[in-house]
Formats: C-alpha cells, sequence, structure tokens
C-alpha cells in the first residue's frame, strides 16, 4: 500500500499533448494545457485495486465554454469500471457543472451533475475518490458530494475485481460540454490551462509485492496507520449524511434516477435503495 504525497515526474505519464504537459517544482505541480491543435493528458504508472485518492485542481479559469476538464479512474477493457469526476466548461461567470458517473462491467449511465458552491477557477480545491469493497465516495473539500453502494446482494455489478489507473486530461468537447453544444470554445482564449498539485494516493498498488492493503508501510505511528487506513472501511457517519443532503438539495442538477422520461420502463435498481 502506498500511503505518501506523489509526485508527478515519478508517478505519471504523459497520454497524449507533449508539451503540453508541463511538469512544475520538480514533480510537485503539473499543468494541462489545450490549444486549437490539441488538449493533453496523463495517466498514473501504478494500477490501484481500493483506495482514497486525492488531487488538488485548480480550473480552466475565464471563458471555459466547450472545455472538459476529467480527473478519473479506470481499467481497460470493453467491461472496463471506471469513477469519473468531469469538469464541464462554461461561459465567463456562468457556473461549471462537476459531471460524475460509475461504469461497472462496461455500464455507466449513474450520471449525477453538480454546480459548485465556491469558484472553482479561483483557487486549488481537493476532489477525491474513496472506494472501498463497500462504496464509492466522491468528495469535495472532503465534503461527500455522491455514494455509490455495494448493492451486489441485489444483482448490481461494483467495481471490486479490476485495477484501476488515474487519467486526467484537458481537451475540446465543444460539440457537447458547455449548454449541450450550442456554446462552442472560443480559440482567441487559447491555450486554456488547469493546474494540479497535492496528489495523494493511499491506496493498494495492484501486483506489488505487499500482501495486504491493512498496514500503511510507511507510517511511523499506530494513529498514522489508523488514519491512513480508514479509507478501508469508510461511510458516512450523521454529520457527513448531513453533508451529502446538502450538496444534493442545493447544489445538484441533475440525479439519473430521477429522470423518468431516460428510464420510462422504471429507473436503475440502485436507485430504489438509500443514497447513504
Amino acid at each position: 500500500m502506498t500511503a505518501s504525497a506523489g509526485n508527478f515526474l515519478q508517478d505519471f505519464d504523459v497520454t497524449f499533448g507533449d508539451q503540453r504537459v508541463k511538469i512544475l517544482e520538480g514533480g510537485k505541480s503539473l499543468t494541462l494545457n489545450l490549444d486549437q491543435y490539441s488538449g493533453s493528458g496523463f495517466k498514473s504508472k501504478n494500477e490501484y485495486l481500493f483506495g482514497r485518492i486525492d488531487m488538488q485542481i485548480k480550473l480552466v479559469p475565464g471563458n471555459s465554454a466547450g472545455t472538459v476538464t476529467t480527473y478519473y479512474l479506470s481499467s481497460e477493457g470493453p467491461t472496463h469500471d471506471e469513477i469519473d469526476f468531469e469538469f464541464l466548461g462554461n461561459s465567463s461567470g456562468n457556473p461549471y457543472t462537476l459531471h460524475t458517473n460509475v461504469f461497472s462491467q462496461g455500464k455507466g449511465d449513474r450520471e449525477q451533475q453538480f454546480h459548485l458552491w465556491f469558484d472553482p477557477t479561483k483557487a486549488f480545491h481537493t476532489y477525491s475518490f474513496v472506494w472501498n469493497s463497500q462504496r464509492i465516495i466522491f468528495l469535495v473539500d472532503n465534503i461527500p458530494i455522491r455514494v455509490f453502494n455495494n448493492l451486489e446482494s441485489f444483482g448490481i455489478p461494483f467495481p471490486k475485481n479490476q485495477p484501476m489507473r488515474i487519467y486526467s486530461s484537458l481537451w475540446n468537447a465543444d460539440d457537447w460540454a458547455t449548454q449541450g453544444g450550442r456554446v462552442k470554445t472560443d480559440w482567441t482564449q487559447a491555450p486554456f490551462t488547469a493546474s494540479y498539485r497535492n496528489f495523494k494516493a493511499n491506496a493498494c498498488v495492484a501486483g506489488s509485492s505487499s500482501s495486504s492493503c491493512g498496514v500503511a508501510t510507511t507510517a511511523s505511528t499506530n494513529s498514522l496507520t489508523d488514519q491512513q487506513s480508514a479509507w478501508q472501511t469508510q461511510t458516512l457517519d450523521a454529520a457527513g449524511r448531513n453533508r451529502l443532503r446538502w450538496v444534493q438539495h442545493k447544489f445538484m442538477v441533475y440525479n439519473y434516477c430521477s429522470d423518468r422520461k431516460r428510464f420510462p420502463q422504471g429507473v436503475p435498481a440502485e436507485c430504489k435503495r438509500s443514497r447513504f
């Protein structure tokens, strides 16, 4: 299990965009850039099977319409698993849309979308996945915004067998990203830049020699070990459930579980269970 702050030089590979990916401060920070010729992206060298992944991101400022910044976990292949944050840009003064989704065994269609309660372009904010065998928790600045529970006992697939890499990218999607594709990318504003720092993977590295994810070998005290392994059984306490209710009541702008037009035969089975 790894339980240390990451380094962009050591922990990631560039996936596309070449010089549009800039690694700064000896690997402590990174920027992705998009121009009219190409976007850019990176992926982790390690694959993970369960863990807590934290990344601080500052999104494209100003007129970001047409751009999409992604940060997600994904396995490979036709029946892949995936856990998504996607940030859909907007014209100046209008809010970003934070798009979330969960794929299991190749099936997604579980979109929930939010506006944020802050301007994500003014400063860095922390976006986190907690992924254990019981549930997936999406967090923004440690506030839960979504929970996807393991409901395999009800016949609903859950991502638990396929190791996933961390991916991130910045690309042009003006055919759909902003107001259904009505607002296009303004290339006079290029290059567009998203910034990253303080990556942390407190997670089980797939294929590593460590036989257990229960012990953080970098820990110096028992309390630190407990803190580092807390994600393995993490759930929402009363305060967390209240925060989730607050976010979903005030800031959720789309929930597939409420989309009766999309699911005329009835919403997916997980929608009938507790959101916690």
